[in-house]
């Protein structure tokens, strides 16, 4: 795992649950046999030389974006920070919405953020859909011993039952069937005999519980669908509910994290393995679960769905647009994984929800890339400059030389070369013929100083017929370059930017944004596209100082003056720079 910036890490509940366990041996005897399995499987193998085992169980459905980083951090940072291990693991239960291109993508994200599922010489990648066969073994121990029944009411008829929070449920018709029934009824399920929708497994619990979620749960739906991993050996798949918990003991987990919205299946997850348990099926000592608030960053949107229709309606240019709050957008963009992690440990952990200002995503991406990002410099919109009296003071056609440090907190990483000669470009500005208050660039009559080259003296500009400048004229102040005797001789107040017309390299520079204005952009059921930022996204070209010709993608710098850039992991190449704004230097949206 690549190291994230120095900074002490904050106790929280999980940590302090993860240490209780610990220092309680509430795990100590377990054995684990080296791959996933029941409980004759473990009670195989030796101790456990995991302390702890923990999970990340996404469902191959989309692309992961920046709610799920906070997931991968604490469940891989946890089992590390603990001498465990962390399972990749899919679930992949749903066969009509999961695709392998979104397991591709998965896979590669976590690995971007740093993290693995080697451990001890085993890879620990798993999916919910080899563990198929151990389901149905234990639905079918659940049938046998009265704890689940097959109910063939519509899905009408059995939302009408189930009751509210103020009303309990009624039992359906078919809940009092024998086991002998149940299970036939169940292997016709299985064996195809039925059509979608026409009965579902449920748990026999309590239709009275005042917990809704405890009220004869459905453990298996029929769905003639193939799936990407198993293809059409099934036609019953197991809901998420129901096999979550039992991936979880089987794979040894001891501390299965998750966030907030699971809490109220809380219960029935403890029913299910504590019931298969008894009965001999899974292992003890068996997981336990644990919630905590999923991280909302402001500013972005995380439905999948909205997401999506975001890359149908082409209003970004696919889930891997920089504005996307996409693990593959932000990478593209230019954010670090240790940028995202950092600011992942910053937001905390607990039970409280709350959101996170993205400006602390930009802030942690400044701590991670100011001693890190080499600088260059750049000119965005170019205007060119003429030093009237260059070939007067240097001679015609001549280049003098100037250098600037890679990075000015490193010497050991010497200097960028680049020169100077009487055509240059600035920002068009940095010029104004009449200046406003505080305005301390160019203006006819002021001086200023080109940084890391000379001073100069502004004389004038050039007009088209339209009024537009197009060209401004300065002259060169003699033994004023920077780094020699006497430099700093000419005070000035104003330093600006500035690459030579004769070495400097044209590229696009892509300047991102925020793509919402509003803070919550779907609030209260808006329409989230109402808030979409006109200004989210602009091309410029510009010209860059020379060393960035050899920049490959996704090499990161600082932009002195504008921030920090990236270049772009799919359109910059050899011959056509691309660069993407990842932030700027300072928080433009502070109010």
């Amino acid at each position: 795992m690549n190291p994230t910036p120095d900074e002490p890490k904050s106790s929280n509940f999980l940590r302090q649950i993860i240490e209780r366990d610990l220092a309680q041996g509430s795990y100590a005897g377990r054995r684990f046999a080296g791959t996933p399995g029941d409980a004759a499987h473990h009670a195989a193998g030796p101790l456990d030389v995991a302390k702890i085992r923990t999970r990340f169980p996404p469902e191959p459905n989309g692309y992961l974006h920046i709610g799920h980083a906070k997931s991968i951090t604490l469940n891989f940072g946890l089992a590390a920070e603990y001498g465990g291990v962390c399972h990749m693991r899919f679930d992949d239960t749903n066969p009509e919405k999961e695709e392998q291109e979104y397991v591709d993508s998965i896979l590669d994200a976590v690995q971007w953020l740093g993290f693995g599922w080697q451990a001890n010489g085993t890879s620990h990648l798993y999916q919910a859909s080899d563990y198929f066969d151990f389901m149905y073994r234990a639905a079918e121990a659940l049938v046998n011993a009265g704890h689940a029944y097959v109910d063939e009411q519509s899905a009408d008829d059995m939302r009408a039952r189930r009751g509210d929070f103020n009303t309990p449920g009624t039992a359906s018709p078919f809940r009092d069937r024998t086991p002998a029934e149940n299970l036939a009824r169940l292997r016709e399920m299985r064996d195809g005999q039925h059509a979608d929708g026409s009965m579902v497994l449920r748990a026999k619990i309590d239709m009275a519980s005042p917990n809704i979620n405890l009220r004869d749960p459905a453990l298996y739906r029929i769905k003639h669908a193939e799936h990407h991993h198993t293809g059409t050996r099934w036609c019953i798949y197991p809901m998420y509910t129901y096999a979550h918990p039992i991936e979880d003991a089987l794979e040894g987990i001891t501390h299965s994290i998750c966030t907030l919205e699971f809490e109220d299946q809380r219960p029935f997850y403890d029913w299910l393995l504590d019931t298969l348990c008894v009965l001999g099926l899974l292992a003890q000592p068996r997981p336990h679960q644990y919630e905590f608030a999923r991280l909302n960053v402001t500013y972005v949107i995380t439905s999948k769905r909205k997401l999506k229709q975001l890359v149908d309606e082409k209003i970004v240019e696919g889930w891997d647009d920089p504005r996307m709050p996409t693990i593959v957008g932000l990478r593209r963009r230019g954010y670090t994984a240790e940028a995202v992690r950092l600011m992942c440990e910053r937001a905390g952990t607990s039970k409280a929800g709350g959101w996170t200002d993205y400006a602390s995503l930009d802030i942690a991406l400044r701590d991670d890339l100011d001693p890190k990002a080499a600088r260059a410099m750049v000119v965005l919109d170019p205007l060119k400059l003429v030093l009237t009296n260059w070939d007067t003071l240097m001679g015609a056609g001549t280049v003098d030389a100037c250098s600037a440090p890679v990075h000015p907190g490193h010497a050991e990483r010497g200097r960028r070369e680049f020169g100077i000669g009487r055509d240059i470009w600035i920002e068009r500005d940095d010029y104004m013929d009449v200046p406003s208050k505080a305005y301390f660039r160019l203006f006819p009559g002021n001086k200023v100083r080109l940084k890391y080259g000379h001073v100069i003296l502004c004389t004038g500009c050039t007009k088209d017929a339209a009024g537009n400048i197009t060209e401004v004229q300065a002259e060169l102040v003699p033994d004023t370059k920077s780094g020699t005797p006497g430099a700093d001789a000419v005070k000035v107040k104003g330093v600006i930017t500035w690459v030579a017309a004769h070495d400097g390299v044209a590229a696009e520079v892509r300047l991102y944004d925020r793509l919402f204005t509003e803070a919550q952009p779907d609030a209260g059921g808006r329409d989230f596209k109402a808030s979409l930022n006109p200004a989210s996204f602009k091309r410029v070209q510009a010209v860059v100082e020379p060393a960035l010709a050899a920049a490959k993608p996704d090499d990161k710098f600082q932009f002195e003056r504008y921030g920090y850039f990236v270049a772009d992991r799919v359109d910059h190449r050899a011959g056509r720079l691309v660069f993407n704004r990842t932030t700027t230097l300072k928080d433009t949206w502070a109010k």
